[in-house]
């Protein structure tokens, strides 16, 4: 008989990616679906997350589900209260899927998963206290005390991407104007590259198309690396307003060690590169205090899920 598996399953702003964890924290299998997106049904993401997590499990029958979601989960993780890239608002989505499911569902916030695999299985682990910042369609963060995740009143702690770093700035998809996320994520990233485009010479035109609004991502990676200096320019952006906002987050918490994860930190010293200089200009009284180290997590694109997983097994075990 196939053993039971737990499951993860990450739900970021344009795609749905499912992990079989194992206890030590390695992803066995992986699936993924697409995101339909904010502007639609709550039950076409829901029907798109049960077949990538059916598809994951293979056949195999499933002890239980970790929902990472990329939104506010309240504190007692029933519901999804907003969410900005995705169509969940006031949802009841733990118990709606446990009931279509009939496993046990935990749902927790994307980035506090993140931050417990890398606390329990990555960067973060053996450090005091740390913060765990995650670049992709936005920004997300946890903050993990004396191993204990900080979840807050509402358990809404760790919004870092929605703290206003520019009054009256570009406006976001929360509803505010200057967010953090609209000037050190996966879309700041593609944003800086398109509005430059045609102005100088550069390798995404190519790579595009010659249509700005065919970029993405991937694109302005691999041509950062390829030397491009428009793509290169895009980094040294997103990594300043990485270290402008780090530095906030190290004023107000002052953690041991900050960990920078999610889409974009694949590019790694390209971004933690101007992020550390940048850190080290912003933050108040860096010359008289040790500032924190500032590096990249080591699960990957992965950890949401991996964390997820893990927070629905010890759930599990401790009913």
């Amino acid at each position: 008989m196939t053993a039971p598996v737990w499951v993860g399953v990450d739900v970021g702003g344009t795609k749905v990616l499912a992990g079989v964890v194992s206890e030590d924290g390695t992803v066995v299998r992986t699936a993924r679906g697409a995101t339909p997106g904010r502007r639609v049904d709550a039950a076409l993401i829901e029907e798109v997350l049960t077949e990538t997590v059916h598809a994951v499990a293979d056949g195999a029958p499933i002890a239980g589900v970790g929902l990472a979601a990329a939104g506010f989960v309240e504190a007692t993780g029933e519901r999804v209260m907003f969410a900005p890239h995705l169509p969940w608002q006031d949802e009841p989505v733990r118990a709606r899927l446990a009931d279509r499911w009939q496993v046990p569902v935990v749902l927790e916030n994307d980035a506090t998963c993140a931050a417990i695999a890398e606390w329990e299985h990555g960067a973060a682990r053996g450090a005091g206290s740390a913060v765990v910042v995650t670049l992709g369609t936005g920004i997300g963060g946890g903050l993990i005390v004396d191993g204990h995740v900080v979840r807050g009143a509402n358990g809404m702690a760790g919004e870092f991407g929605h703290m206003q770093v520019v009054p009256d700035g570009l406006p976001c998809e929360c509803g505010g104007r200057g967010c953090w996320e609209q000037y050190s994520s996966g879309n700041a990233l593609v944003r800086y590259a398109r509005e430059r485009m045609g102005h100088e010479p550069t390798m995404l035109e190519e790579a595009s198309g010659g249509r700005p609004e065919q970029l993405t991502g991937p694109m302005v990676t691999d041509a950062a690396a390829a030397g491009d200096l428009l793509a290169r320019a895009a980094f040294t952006s997103v990594g300043d307003w990485l270290g402008v906002g780090v530095a906030n987050l190290v004023a107000a918490l002052d953690p041991e060690r900050v960990v920078v994860g999610g889409g974009v930190s694949a590019a790694g010293e390209r971004l933690l590169g101007p992020a550390r200089v940048s850190l080290e200009r912003s933050l108040v009284g860096a010359a008289h205090r040790v500032v924190p180290s500032l590096v990249a997590a080591r699960l990957g694109p992965e950890a949401g899920l991996v964390g997820a997983a893990a927070l629905a097994r010890s759930t599990q075990l401790r009913r």
